[in-house]
Order: structure tokens, then sequence, then C-alpha cells
């Protein structure tokens, strides 16, 4: 067969988001430098990416082919087995969709190389690191896309030899990353998180205090706090009750104004994260406004606003890059998100059973949908209908 692609070499114009900040970056105004890096070591953001890149991973992928009364599934097609089970030789199809997914939440671009086999068939697909690719706009219109190696050795693919996943786009060419749009938030989160921790290192937080009329001389001192740390310091000694001579009082200190808004901001950081990525707070551990009426709610909230766009961003870019312009028209790929949108026992219950006696759902499918065994003469009109 002969190969359908031809390399371009005449000039091509820079669109990479990621090589502006590569050289010459600045601290934000809290004098944190924000970098997809530096921004997973909050927990938040950590919590919000493996959110939606672990649940978009572990969704079924299917490759389906139009049929006379609807859809089947296409097992015989060579994307199915790479998008269902493995797309190459050490990855799952799991960490596969998980990584991609990853990368364009944090960078705004999620890469993976196409290889074919000898008939044109896609037989591989591996990720590329978004810091290793330069995205350029040929004369013709067309992409390239420029891959350092492990040796620094820069080889170029073409435009279909790229599964491109994209973040929203200004220039329509490559995505633009959530962190850096949110780099001033993302400092201050930072910046919050510094300040508790070299408190805490530093140990400027006092328990409390002695006191004591008068002066004491050092030897007296020394022996006092040799004397308190060994009989009331240490989780050993939580509890105990102290013994003070003298006229000797503790005083306890409590929360100050200071720590009250600090703990403030920490939580409003949490919910700016969430806002960023669209995710409700409860999907991360936040569980300031859950309860157990609204959280599946909650989940069906996620699915639909969280989730929908990045699904069908999978779809659409495995339509257009993987398929042909032929295959387009008889096969196409869809997640299964059922069981996320299933909810509760008695409203999955009440839904079948509408469905069933509404005649647009046969018994045979809601066994299906719950992943029961199949029984043979269900869809029987004859037989009563059994869900």
């Amino acid at each position: 067969m002969k190969w359908p692609f031809r390399r371009e070499t005449r000039s091509a114009s820079i669109a990479d988001p990621t090589t502006g900040t590569l050289f010459g970056i600045g601290p934000t105004t809290s004098g944190q430098i924000v970098t997809a890096d530096t921004a997973e070591s909050l927990a938040a953001v950590y919590a919000c990416v493996s959110t939606i890149a672990e649940t978009i991973g572990s969704l079924p992928l299917i490759i389906y082919k139009r049929s006379d009364t609807g859809r089947e599934r296409a097992p015989e097609h060579a994307l199915y087995k790479l998008l269902h089970d493995a797309p190459n030789g050490i990855q799952t199809a799991l960490e596969f969709r998980e990584t991609l997914t990853a990368h364009m939440l944090l960078r705004g671009n999620g890469y993976a190389e196409v290889l074919f086999d000898g008939a044109g068939r896609v037989r591989e697909l591996k990720p590329i690191h978004p810091t290793r690719v330069t995205v350029l706009k040929l004369d013709n219109g067309r992409l390239a896309y420029d891959v350092q190696d492990d040796n620094g050795r820069m080889r170029r693919l073409l435009q279909e030899e790229v599964l491109h996943l994209r973040d929203r786009s200004d220039n329509g060419l490559t995505g633009k990353s959530r962190i850096s749009v949110a780099r001033e938030s993302l400092g201050l989160a930072l910046a919050e998180l510094e300040h508790g921790t070299r408190t805490f290192a530093n140990g400027t937080k006092l328990a409390g205090a002695l006191k004591l009329a008068g002066v004491m001389d050092p030897d007296a001192m020394a022996r006092l706090r040799t004397s308190w740390g060994t009989q009331y310091a240490g989780g050993p000694n939580a509890g105990k009750v102290a013994i003070l001579e003298s006229g000797m009082e503790f005083q306890p200190f409590s929360m100050s104004l200071e720590d009250a808004e600090w703990i403030a901001a920490r939580q409003m950081s949490v919910q700016e994260v969430a806002r960023l990525f669209r995710v409700p707070p409860v999907m991360i551990g936040d569980l300031t406004h859950a309860n157990y009426s609204n959280s599946v709610e909650m989940n069906r909230w996620f699915v639909t606003h969280s989730l929908r766009r990045h699904l069908v961003a999978w779809e659409q870019a495995i339509s257009t890059q993987l398929l042909s312009e032929d295959g387009r028209r008889t096969y196409f790929p869809e997640h299964n998100v059922e069981g996320l949108l299933r909810g509760d026992s008695a409203n999955r219950a009440a839904f079948y059973k509408s469905g069933i006696e509404a005649g647009w759902m046969l018994p045979s499918e809601a066994r299906q949908l719950e992943n029961l065994p199949a029984v043979e003469g269900i869809d029987d009109a004859k037989q009563p209908n059994r869900a």
C-alpha cells in the first residue's frame, strides 16, 4: 500500500503554548512560580485531575458499527482492542487514556504517536509528553509535530501520525493550560501552603505559656523547662494533670484571628481549584455542603458538566484522527456512562419499569444494564415481563 501522506518541508509557524513559558517564566504576585508540576503539589489540583482522568480512563470506550437495527459492537475493528484493552506494549487502555487526559488538564494538550501496520491500519498508540512537542502550522494549512526524543534529537510527525487532545483553544491549534490561565489563584494557594508548612516546621505555634511573678535565674528556668517537657510534653503525656508550684499559672493560647483567616483561605483555595476544573467539591473530599440526599445529583452533575466535554473530545478526536472518511460512515466510538448515571436501586427499578411498560425498553436490555445474565425468552410477549 502506497503511503498516503507526504511530509512538508516548507516554512512553518510555531503554535505551541508551552514554548513561551519554558523561558523567562517569572513568579506570580504571591512570589510563587506556578507550573504543572508545582500546581500538582496542591492536593486539590491533584485530586481534581485524578478524579477526571481516572474516571475517563476507567469508563468502557467501545467502537460501534452502524447496522440496520441501530448499532452493534465491532470487536473486529483494529481500534476496538487498542482503546478497550491495550493501546501499546506497556500500558493498559485505562493507563493510556488516564495519562493523555491528565496531560490535557494540566498542560492543555495530550499527544500520542499513531503507528500503522502495512495495510494502513492503526496498530499502536504511544503517549508523548507535552513538553517534548512543538506544534507547527505548515504552508498548506496542515499541522506537523516536532517531537524531541530521549537523546535530544528532533523528529517530525505528520498530522495523521498524532492523536491530539486539546483543552479550550484560542487559535484552534493548541489548547490553553488551565494552570497557566489560573496561575495567580494557584500561586496564592501555594503561598498559603508554604506559610503553613513553614510555621509548623519552625515550631512558632505555641500551645500556651507558664506565668510566674518575679524573675527566674537561668538555672531555675532550665530546670523548669526540662521538668515540664519530661512530664507533660509528647503524646504519651497527653491528658495528664499539671501540678504547679509557687503561684505558677498556665495560660493556654486560643486560635487567633490570623489562624482563622488562614484556615478560611485554605478552604477557599480548594473551592477555587474545584471551579477551575469544574469538579463538584464533594468529588475531591470537600464535604462542607454535601449530604446523602444530594450525593446522587452531585454525581450526575459531575458526568454532565465535568466529564461530558472531555468524553466528547475523546470520541471526536478518535473519529476525525484515527478513522478514515469511509470508516466514519460505518464505525464510531462511544463511552458507556450508564453506570455513573444509574443512581440508587429504587430509582433504577422505577426507570426500568416505566421503560418496559411504555415499550421503549426490553426486559433483556434492563438485565444487560444491570450486568445480569441473559434469560432465554424473557422478551417473549407471552412471558411475564421481568426486569
